[in-house]
């Protein structure tokens, strides 16, 4: 009201978070909004993100894996015109750039949720090598150098960890993370082996969010790799050869 900005109902959403037991409890439907009445909704798109009224994550899952399937099966004739590294290329241009888009959402999601993006790489490296349906997929994704879908997860959140300590991260991460040497901690073991402290969840809500998840996560990693000396490029070689073990 006052930038003088009028709210459109009909592109409006409303969505209630909160676990079933919560959501079971809510008995509105919809809200007055100037003269127009906007409804509850269960599920609603920002940035290209289904988010889900439990956060569960499973609406974005699905079309994750809907719209993967549906590129493989547009590839998959245009494989025998095409040489390997062509479609290797196309493969990450339609597939691997699905299943990397805010990626870091699906840290703590549900372990069928996970299978399924596995899945769906999965088929793409079938696709890309030929592999049978009854042959084991793991040598293959080694050989492609692909890092499955839980490790990728940690990746991203181990680079932008490193980002965010290096102060090239948006400030809104940068803040998140603390390393235990800068609060006063010298004196510690977990100073010396650049430790980050997360902050203290009291949920599995809490356990997803970046600023418990990405120092978990940081603090996970071989101390090597959290040394101040190496550069970014180098991390993320180190850190890939590190999530492939």
């Amino acid at each position: 009201k006052a930038s003088r900005l009028r709210l459109n109902p009909g592109n409006t959403q409303i969505m209630w978070l909160g676990s079933a037991q919560q959501l079971a409890k809510v008995r509105i439907d919809e809200v007055p909004v100037l003269s127009s009445r906007v409804r509850i909704v269960d599920e609603a798109r920002n940035l290209g993100v289904v988010v889900d009224s439990q956060l569960s994550m499973s609406a974005q899952v699905a079309a994750v894996c809907r719209g993967g399937y549906y590129q493989l099966r547009q590839l998959r004739p245009l494989k025998r015109c095409m040489t390997p590294e062509a479609i290797n290329t196309l493969t990450h241009a339609f597939i691997s750039s699905r299943l990397d888009y805010c990626n870091v959402l699906y840290y703590g999601i549900a372990e069928r949720l996970l299978s399924r993006l596995q899945s769906v790489q999965n088929a793409a490296a079938r696709l890309v090598t030929g592999l049978g349906r009854r042959e084991h997929i793991t040598p293959v994704l080694q050989q492609l150098h692909w890092l499955p879908v839980r490790q990728r997860v940690q990746f991203k959140l181990a680079t932008l960890v490193y980002r965010s300590l290096a102060k090239t991260a948006p400030v809104y991460l940068s803040d998140e993370c603390c390393l235990a040497s800068s609060v006063g901690l010298r004196s510690l073991r977990s100073a010396d082996s650049r430790t980050c402290i997360p902050r203290r969840a009291h949920n599995s809500y809490g356990d997803r969010c970046f600023a418990t998840a990405g120092p978990n996560v940081w603090n996970s990693l071989p101390l090597q790799l959290r040394q101040p000396d190496v550069s970014f490029s180098c991390f993320k070689k180190l850190l890939k050869t590190a999530l492939f073990g």
